[in-house]
């Protein structure tokens, strides 16, 4: 068993990764959920996820004394959203959910995304559980309290700085995900080598196989090390306001466009964006000459090795590089015209640039469109 702080003023929390944890959750999760005793206990899934585990947690919560009501939304980033937002609120609200309450989140990224909104704005701030159920949320969206839904403007424009009251990680649950959505999740965990420890990096690029094949010690070891990653970062900028923050953007700025002219679809999973957005990150970088040819290289051969997309050109966009540009216009990022990107001086060395001229990472992009 790995316990992994958050150590935040005021707000402290841990993150506990064990194998098996979910078969104890009652008396695991107890200290969270003890204002239950006589009510259910709320529980946000998506669809699949609740015909998976929906019989071990009901089993898990009643030999603990705990009974469950479920609310249930659909696959997809879809469900992130105002119509469904407002639903979630006034369920919550109908089951008289008070501040001092806890609400469990059980599912992938937008699971967890959607509750912990809708608790930030639950008479101004309830209590949450994050129990992430894909590689991509234990590793990256369940730890450090962004929370958001997506509107026709773009992705998590709408949402709130919001820590969840505790973080509980069984990577068993990853027995049941799609090959697909592991490898979407593993480009999270690339990233916290790539953006600053070239050590984790040179350790996946030999281990990576085993994380990917659910080998236990490789696995809880790049879980356990991306989340301690994480938490440093968090730690040192909770709010995003130093810089120090942003360094985990590191390949969402590319990637975000991509999923934006894709749709936000399951065409490209946002892992996988991130993923090519990485590359993107690097041969750019090479471009302005802040790192060699030989490294971008080297970045993208290991990023394909895992499975995962290696070319834009390979999506088949009907697009140019000014469109993709048009829609990091909308980045959160954005300041005035000048948009600051993630590049890299070096394997586990990103940095913020902000003198990029977008008109320059039109060119280049429509250089990547266009290869063969």
């Amino acid at each position: 068993m790995d316990v992994i702080p958050v150590a935040l003023a005021g707000r402290s929390y841990d993150v506990t990764i064990e194998a098996g944890l979910l078969d104890d959750l009652g008396s695991r999760a107890q200290p969270f959920l003890a204002s239950f005793a006589r009510r259910a206990v709320p529980i946000v899934a998506d669809r699949n996820t609740h015909q998976l585990y929906f019989g071990k947690i009901e089993a898990a919560l009643s030999n603990a004394g705990y009974k469950s009501d479920w609310f249930i939304v659909d696959q997809g980033e879809n469900a992130k959203s105002w119509k469904v937002l407002e639903e979630l609120t006034d369920w919550l609200l109908a089951l008289g959910i008070t501040r001092s309450d806890n609400v469990v989140a059980f599912g992938g990224g937008v699971v967890g995304d959607l509750t912990g909104f809708a608790c930030a704005v639950m008479k101004r701030g309830c209590g949450f559980v994050q129990i992430p159920t894909t590689l991509l949320a234990q590793v990256d969206s369940s730890v450090g309290g962004k929370t958001a839904i997506n509107t026709g403007a773009g992705k998590n424009l709408i949402g709130a700085f919001h820590q969840p009251s505790t973080v509980l990680i069984d990577p068993l649950v990853l027995d049941t995900l799609p090959d697909r959505e592991m490898r979407a999740g593993y480009a999270e965990v690339l990233k916290y080598g790539l953006l600053g420890d070239a050590e984790f990096f040179d350790w996946l690029e030999v281990n990576g196989p085993k994380v990917l094949a659910h080998e236990p010690q490789a696995l809880s070891h790049a879980i356990a090390t991306s989340i301690r990653a994480k938490a440093k970062i968090v730690t040192e900028d909770e709010r995003e306001t130093s810089g120090v923050r942003a360094l985990l953007n590191l390949g969402h700025t590319f990637g975000h466009a991509l999923e934006a002219e894709t749709g936000f679809s399951h065409r490209l999973l946002h892992g996988e964006g991130v993923a090519l957005g990485m590359i993107l990150a690097a041969r750019y970088s090479a471009r302005r000459g802040e790192i060699s040819g030989n490294d971008a290289d080297m970045v993208a051969r290991i990023i394909a090795a895992a499975g995962l997309p290696s070319e834009i050109a390979a999506l088949n966009m009907n697009c140019d590089g000014a469109r993709l540009v048009d829609h990091m216009r909308h980045d959160k990022k954005m300041e005035a015209d000048t948009l600051p990107f993630l590049l890299l001086k070096g394997i586990g060395e990103a940095y913020m640039a902000r003198d990029v001229e977008l008109d320059d990472v039109a060119d280049f992009l429509d250089g990547q469109l266009h290869l063969t």
